[in-house]
């Protein structure tokens, strides 16, 4: 009930009962508040004319960082004496200096700016309304309305870098790229020798091997680099992903997804994105900046779904052939092994990066031998599943997240290119 409804409730009672008890000073009484009364409504302003800016310092940015925002209201009716502004802010965003609130005063014509400083965690954050809470000075008559306006914020996934993916395609694009062929061509590794051909530049004659035979030149051949086709799969199963608690081994599940794709990327890669989680999202293969832009967009708005399985995961052939690259990021099940066999089976070449969910949960869970006993368990039965995954010619990446992602990554998948050269060429 508003302090108006309250006061005329309070005034009919006092006058009843006066005129009951037939007891004038009761009346005397009701005069004063009557009085009160009318000079609240008299005051009160007959609506808001109100209007609100909103401006952010930046409006793309990643966890962790800090994000102005700027408020502007202007009063374009009559006076407000006691006016309370607070904005509503997006979940998962949080106030860490200055206030979302403000109360002053806006004469006729007025303005009032502010600001405050906030941060969140990824994902995409949308603005609702300036709250207004107008009162008369008599405090009597509440006015409120909700300002619409504009103000989002992108928050990308965190980046974590690693330098180079090794990864093994059979047979790949033939557009130049930074993926090692099994023949010769432009590229920056040594291949081999061969006869000079018109057209080929004099920096790469090997005046040594011409002067050794006489009448010959030779021009140094260096390994041909082709693009490769990745498609990578990021597991957003809410059952896979409920280790330690709301979205947390999901989120290095996306940090592994930014760093891979952000790397292989880099090297010149068409690389695509399935977002398997609350909804199935898949970007078609594409390379350069404006692919890394589409992913990362992506990635910033990926969460964990109620799907179970992957019943529903099918790579379309025409955009990814089977000699193409998977690469799958889960912390995995053992129901998921027939899949990624079945994959490997069809021509696939599949790398599966596992952020360790043994190792993640046990550390919230304190040193009880209970415990202990456990996570025992669950590492030998984990480890069975990663040995059906290598033994059927599946690259594993276990990521201890303790240890940062391009720690595991180098240590997994950085070969030298002496020891490629001969996997490629069937000598290991």
């Amino acid at each position: 009930m508003s302090r108006i409804a309250l006061l005329g409730a309070l005034i009919y009672l006092i006058i009843l009962s006066g005129i009951g008890t037939l007891n004038g000073a009761l009346l005397g009484l009701a005069l004063p508040l009557i009085l009160y009364l009318l000079a609240g409504l008299w005051r009160a302003p007959e609506e808001l004319k109100l209007t609100a800016e909103r401006t952010l310092s930046i409006e793309r940015t990643v966890p962790g960082e800090t994000i102005t925002i700027n408020l502007k209201v202007t009063n374009q009716g009559e006076r407000l004496d006691q006016v309370l502004l607070y904005d509503q802010l997006p979940k998962f965003l949080e106030v860490i200096e200055g206030s979302a609130s403000r109360f002053v005063n806006l004469p006729a014509g007025a303005s009032v700016e502010w600001s405050y400083t906030v941060r969140g965690r990824r994902g995409f954050h949308a603005f609702s309304d300036l709250n207004v809470l107008a009162e008369d000075k008599l405090g009597l008559i509440q006015k409120r309305a909700a300002l619409h306006t504009r103000g989002q914020l992108l928050i990308l996934p965190s980046i974590a870098s690693v330098k180079r993916i090794v990864i093994r395609p059979r047979q790949t694009r033939v557009y130049s790229g930074v993926i090692p062929a099994n023949e010769g061509g432009a590229g920056i590794e040594f291949f081999g020798l061969r006869e000079y051909q018109m057209g080929d530049s004099p920096q790469r004659i090997n005046w040594n091997a011409s002067a050794r035979h006489q009448g010959t030149i030779f021009t140094n051949e260096f390994q041909q680099e082709r693009v490769a086709d990745v498609g990578i799969i990021l597991d957003g199963r809410r059952k896979v992903n409920e280790f330690g608690g709301e979205r947390s081994i999901f989120e290095h599940s996306v940090l592994a997804s930014v760093a891979v794709s952000s790397a292989l990327l880099a090297e010149g890669n068409h690389v695509g994105l399935l977002v398997y989680g609350r909804r199935i999202k898949w970007t078609t293969p594409g390379y350069g900046k404006r692919q890394r832009e589409r992913i990362m967009q992506d990635l910033a708005l990926a969460e964990t779904g109620a799907i179970q399985n992957f019943d529903s995961l099918i790579i379309p052939r025409r955009i990814l052939p089977a000699n193409s690259q998977i690469i799958l990021i889960s912390p995995l099940l053992a129901s998921d092994v027939p899949l990624l066999v079945s994959l490997r089976l069809s021509g696939y070449q599949v790398m599966v990066i596992s952020p360790d969910p043994v190792t993640f949960e046990a550390r919230g869970l304190g040193d009880r031998d209970s415990v202990k006993l456990a996570a025992r368990i669950a590492r030998i039965e984990r480890e069975i599943v990663l040995r059906r995954l290598r033994h059927a010619s599946i690259q594993v990446v276990n990521w201890n997240t303790a240890l940062p992602f391009e720690q595991a990554a180098r240590a997994t998948m950085s070969r030298p290119s002496t020891f490629l050269r001969a996997i490629q060429q069937g000598r290991l």
